[in-house]
């Protein structure tokens, strides 16, 4: 018996689509976590424009909620483009539901993100405050490490000193070059010309104006030298000012350094930033930034050697927090020369004096100095005459040196402690873990969600847009580890803890949960007893 294809239904039909908005969704459709979520949120507090807008004359703006719950929905999904946000709205029926059919303007939504950078921020502090109520971070140990995103703006657009000092170059000898063209060719026009004839060479308003194209250029790259050596930035951006060349391992970007401290229990990220240098100096940062956020007495923090700073790890310690960097080994060089490295030399506390491999002592100096860090230190020198005389002399000094010296920073207790802890077979396997930890979220933003780079210009927004990208990674991964229904169990059980003035964002939010799966509803109805709310201003 022969068949046809299958086939679908008539586009004449009277109804292609379910009569309700309410239909077009599933029960377990994620798009109803972003709308309970949503309406839990104090926007006014968070500093959203125009959350506070009541009735007035005129037509009022997008509510805030609406644009946010926008632009949850399109991060999660991999839509960040502000055209594709406003195409979605308008075709996609899970949009068409959280938004209510509401269809704005993409130049709205740019608008949002560029406008409430420090809102967004604000909202993905939020979230992280909630992972910990809800017990999903485990607070004892975190990893620190940084990505590289590209900003938008190209590499020919960053110049670098040097980069400028021979476009300079470039530019003199052009200039030199036509300027000598034109002489030669004046030169021969005026051979050519009949005695006693006049006019001036052909062209010359061109010539002028080429010569006035290539003396602005080197005014403008004379004025970005200027201010890279004024200033302390060493690199001029024309597209976006913020944006650097930054590089790491063979890969070089003209963009930001994302800062992301991962806690270990479920790979959320708890704490983030964007800068635009390198990672070294920002371990304790981060670190702090995490403890904070936590509220911990004691953290433990893994990162890998471009975060080493002496500095850093004694101002871990100082607040209570226990670093893991591999040592940033600086006796490279000594090493491939055949002689001693610092390491070879023993410190004795009770002496305070320093053990060479030979065994002889080297004792300090009276008087500190202050290296061209900044650091103040001491200096431990061997006797001129037992190291002229040591057999290990050729393995242990310079050509030109006379006796060994070995530096001590004034607070290289610490460092000792690092050393020893760091020489365990416990840090060992913390450091193996650390990438396991801590490039879950790059790799899972990168790799599957495709965010390499930033749609944005200057710190303030990329930053906003950085608080989207972490927000929706975390709310990715909390409903993976929770579920829609326990993730709004657990809302509504901490929304039902707070005090009278929280009471308005519980309405809300019990308003969002009538709108989830009857079999969600009779599970909240057991394990919640439901008051009734009253709304209360802030006081």
């Amino acid at each position: 018996m022969n068949r046809t294809f299958k086939s679908g239904e008539s586009r004449e039909q009277a109804s292609l689509l379910p009569p309700r908005i309410e239909d077009y969704v599933g029960d377990d459709n994620p798009v109803r976590a972003i709308e309970s979520f949503v309406k839990a949120l104090d926007l006014a507090s968070l500093g959203f424009r125009h959350a506070k807008r009541g009735v007035g004359a005129g037509q009022p703006p997008y509510d805030p909620s609406d644009l946010l719950k926008l632009y949850l929905y399109g991060y999660i999904n991999g839509i960040r483009s502000s055209r594709r946000l406003e195409q979605e709205a308008g075709r996609n029926l899970e949009l068409i539901w959280l938004l209510k059919s509401l269809k704005p303007g993409y130049r709205t939504i740019a608008k949002f993100r560029k406008e409430n950078w420090q809102a967004l921020k604000a909202t993905n502090r939020s979230f992280v405050l909630l992972l910990r109520e809800l017990g999903l971070v485990g607070g004892t140990l975190v990893a620190v490490d940084g990505a590289l995103f590209h900003g938008n703006a190209a590499k020919d657009s960053i110049f670098t000193r040097g980069k400028l000092a021979k476009q300079i170059a470039k530019l003199d000898q052009e200039i030199e070059a036509y300027g000598k063209a034109c002489e030669e060719n004046d030169a021969a026009e005026a051979k050519q010309r009949p005695e006693g004839s006049g006019g001036g060479p052909k062209g010359g308003g061109d010539v002028g104006d080429k010569m006035k194209e290539l003396m602005a250029r080197r005014a403008r790259a004379q004025a970005d030298l200027e201010a890279i050596e004024s200033g302390d930035k060493g690199q001029v951006s024309t597209t976006d000012s913020d944006a650097r060349l930054l590089s790491k391992g063979d890969q070089t970007i003209a963009g930001y350094n994302v800062q992301s401290v991962v806690d270990d229990k479920h790979k959320l990220i708890v704490a983030s930033e964007v800068v635009n240098r390198s990672d070294a100096g920002h371990l304790h940062m981060m670190a702090q930034a995490a403890k904070e956020i936590l509220e911990v007495d004691t953290l433990q923090i893994l990162a890998d050697t471009g975060y080493y700073s002496s500095a850093d790890i004694k101002a871990c310690e100082d607040d209570g927090i226990t670093a893991y960097v591999p040592l940033n080994d600086t006796n490279g060089k000594v090493e491939k020369e055949g002689r001693f490295p610092r390491k070879d030399f023993r410190y004795d506390a009770a002496t305070d004096t320093y053990r060479c491999p030979a065994g002889q002592s080297l004792h300090p100096t009276k008087k500190p100095w202050t290296n061209v860090s900044g650091r103040i230190e001491y200096r431990y020198f061997g006797s001129t005459k037992i190291c002229g005389s040591c057999p290990l002399k050729a393995s242990c000094l310079s050509p030109k040196a006379t006796s060994r010296s070995v530096s001590r920073w004034e607070h290289e207790d610490v460092l000792d402690r690092h050393r020893e802890r760091m020489a365990g077979e416990a840090a060992a396997d913390l450091m193996r873990r650390r990438s396991a930890i801590v490039e879950h979220p790059f790799g899972t933003l990168k790799s599957r969600a495709g965010y390499q780079h930033f749609l944005v210009r200057g710190f303030d927004k990329v930053r906003g847009e950085w608080s989207l990208m972490a927000l929706c990674y975390n709310f990715t991964r909390l409903l993976n580890i929770l579920g829609l229904d326990r993730f709004l169990v657990c809302l509504a059980d901490k929304l039902r803890m707070t005090h009278d003035r929280c009471f308005v964002a519980l309405a809300a939010a019990l308003h969002a949960i009538q709108l989830v799966s009857p079999r969600f509803q009779a599970r909240f109805s057991l394990s919640l007893v439901i008051t009734p709310v009253r709304a209360v201003p802030d006081p």
